[in-house]
């Protein structure tokens, strides 16, 4: 069975919308079990430590990663770095440029969390761009044209020769998630009869 390792957001957590949608429709089919959502810290550098952990745990079991936001960033590195499939959801392309409007005091609106962003936060993060894909057809990326938070066409344009699907309207949350989580289970590797079963 394959093992999927969601990956959270900037400013979000293990109890973000998608996390929650996912591990309720796993738990449904009794494979819970095959999902890791690790809590990331606002540093980018200790984030990726933490996600090379996940991954190299995991090194003799198929593994893939699905990246929300600034988890579609990170999941992208990863991907390349691991030779991983990975589903990105509204990911950020370029997010070293946002979170120079959050330098200073920030807090986590999940966990409360006070912690202070840096100029050198901007300099590991974008040390983590993956200027050149080696292998588009490792990424399904799912976009949303409403998407208030990140320009979609960015993502669109990013990752033009990999598979993607785009909807219109929409948030930066994806509202079309849970309706969509059977095919997400489906290109993770579980197969049709366990998902039909479970209806």
């Amino acid at each position: 069975m394959p093992h999927i390792i969601y990956i959270h957001g900037f400013n979000s957590s293990p109890q973000s919308y998608k996390a929650r949608v996912l591990a309720e429709r796993m738990g449904q089919l009794g494979i819970a079990r095959d999902l890791s959502v690790p809590e990331l810290s606002s540093d980018p550098g200790l984030a990726m430590q933490t996600l090379e952990a996940s991954v190299e745990e995991l090194f003799q079991q198929p593994t893939v990663l699905i990246g929300s936001s600034l988890g579609g960033y990170y999941a992208t590195w990863l991907a390349e770095r691991y030779d991983l499939r990975a589903i990105l959801v509204n990911p950020a392309i370029y997010p070293y440029r946002l979170l120079l409007d959050y330098l200073g005091e920030n807090q986590n609106i999940h966990t409360g969390e006070r912690y202070m962003l840096e100029p050198r936060h901007v300099e590991i993060m974008k040390s983590f761009e993956v200027e050149t894909l080696s292998r588009p057809d490792n990424f399904w990326v799912l976009l949303e044209t409403g998407d208030e938070t990140l320009d979609y066409r960015e993502a669109e344009q990013k990752f033009a020769n990999s598979r993607m699907t785009i909807k219109q309207g929409g948030t930066h949350e994806f509202l079309n998630f849970e309706p969509m989580c059977d095919d997400v289970l489906r290109y993770c590797g579980y197969d049709s009869e366990l998902l039909t079963a479970a209806l």
